[in-house]
């Protein structure tokens, strides 16, 4: 589960920062006391434009960035009082991969594992079944400098889950992917639905969210402009599809 409570983040803002933005403020307020709750077994969809606050907020539970104010608490545990507890329940998956270009696919996912001490027995399952399931076995030996944008999405994948995390987070995985890849991708998410993980995604494709969202979230300039079910959220929409109605809330704001 994920428990977010009264969620602020502030960025202070450089003199040039402040020149550039025309503003006297020293600081910006990226993510406004926002609440919400993740519940396992279900996936959790955090929608809004770009700059709206979701990678911010999303960081935030992963434990990059520091809430400025506010409790976030992931499987038990707070993120303010026990990273550690929270590293060790989380994925965290981007569209941006860092990955070590010199490592192979193999190399560098027995790295995380070693990372996450996960035994030699329960790794080789577990890589068996993730490099199946990403039909990854004909690059595995590669050189990870030497794999396109999808296949280096798909190691990405396999590092985030390999210690069998119970809470995933996803922010827009699928962002510049192909469609095969991203298909395997939103298998991930439903194979992780279907194994009671916490599952949290950010995304601006509404194809993916009209395909897996449970609960829904719409945050704007920082705020949680609506909050619900995606059943509820579709029995109160005022227009005739999901895009037009995101985008009637945002306007509205």
């Amino acid at each position: 589960m994920i428990e977010v409570r009264n969620l602020t983040k502030e960025f202070k803002l450089s003199r040039q920062q402040r020149k550039e933005m025309a503003t006297d403020a020293s600081s910006i307020r990226a993510v406004d006391t926002i609440n919400f709750t993740c519940q396992p077994g279900r996936i959790f969809s955090l929608l809004g434009p770009n700059g709206a606050g979701k990678t911010t907020t999303l960081r935030m539970i992963a434990t990059i960035l520091k809430p400025s104010s506010g409790t976030i608490e992931v499987a038990g545990h707070d993120v303010m009082k026990n990273e550690q507890g929270v590293r060790q329940s989380i994925g965290f998956l981007t569209g941006s991969t860092g990955l070590y270009d010199r490592l192979t696919p193999n190399e560098l996912v027995k790295y995380f594992a070693d990372l996450y001490k996960v035994d030699a027995s329960t790794f080789k399952q577990r890589k068996e079944r993730l490099f199946n399931l990403l039909d990854m076995n004909d690059f595995a030996k590669k050189r990870i400098g030497q794999l396109s944008t999808g296949m280096k999405q798909k190691v990405s994948i396999v590092r985030t889950m390999i210690h069998d995390p119970q809470v995933v987070v996803f922010d827009e995985p699928t962002s510049g992917l192909d469609v095969i890849t991203a298909e395997n991708i939103i298998n991930l998410i439903r194979n992780c639905k279907e194994e009671g993980k916490t599952v949290i995604f950010s995304s601006h494709i509404m194809s993916e969210v009209d395909l897996l969202c449970d609960d829904l979230a719409i945050i704007h300039k920082g705020k949680i402009l609506h909050s619900s079910t995606m059943k509820d959220f579709r029995a109160q929409m005022q227009t005739d599809n999901l895009t037009m109605e995101f985008i009637r809330i945002v306007n509205a704001a």
